[in-house]
């Protein structure tokens, strides 16, 4: 986001101006706008979604190895083994809108699952399912294609003798690990997940490990 500077004009009349000649005298306001920055940034697996990890006795990789501009904080949560989507800002306001609940900012997830769910099997998360901290809102959620997607690294475990299928998945929440929970329970555990989405910002064009300022 980029602004203006404004300048103010200072009338000034001297001596040797007429009665009705007036001169400006350009000087900066005491005050000018601050440019906000927003950043799409597309969190590889393991990352933390913090700057520092200074309370682990072994080192976690943080955003702090990705070169991002300073000031800027994560809006939401996105756990350490999900990858995708994350939006740092350093306004305030967006912080809250994209973090709050009572916003309802939809969220899109890719998720790869074990087991094989029948559209019927995924019914009950498009009216809501109780967890442990509450029932959930209605979500959206359709079988989809495995995605052209990058290679995870490390690679998911996958077992020979049962299939797994992705799943779209797209909530207005921001429990706690939700999406890995929901689908625990009916009975089809994530395998991988990655956020596509956010509002209507998206990781289109957007490598791993890469961001973008909007």
């Amino acid at each position: 986001m980029r602004t203006t500077n404004r300048f103010s004009m200072k009338i000034c009349i001297t001596p040797a101006a007429s009665a009705d000649r007036k001169i400006p005298s350009h000087t900066a306001p005491d005050t000018l706008p601050i440019p906000m920055t927003t950043i799409l940034f597309n969190k590889p697996f393991g990352v933390l979604t913090q700057f520092t990890d200074a309370k682990s006795p072994t080192e976690r990789p943080t955003l702090s190895g990705f070169n991002l501009p300073k000031g800027v904080y994560a809006a939401g949560r996105l756990d350490r083994d999900s990858e995708g989507l994350l939006v740092l800002t350093d306004d305030g306001k967006l912080q809250a809108q994209l973090s709050k609940p009572t916003f309802k900012t939809p969220k899109t997830y890719l998720v790869q699952i074990e087991g094989d769910p029948t559209d019927a099997d995924l019914a009950p998360l498009r009216t809501r399912v109780t967890l442990k901290d509450g029932p959930t809102l209605p979500a959206q959620v359709r079988l989809i294609d495995p995605p052209d997607v990058w290679h995870r690294d490390p690679p998911v475990r996958v077992r020979k003798s049962i299939p797994d299928a992705w799943i779209e998945v797209t909530i207005t929440e921001g429990r706690n690990r939700q999406v890995r929970r929901m689908c625990a329970h009916i009975g089809f555990p994530c395998l991988r997940l990655v956020r596509w989405s956010v509002g209507a910002w998206t990781l289109d064009g957007i490598d791993q490990g890469q961001w973008r300022t909007i």
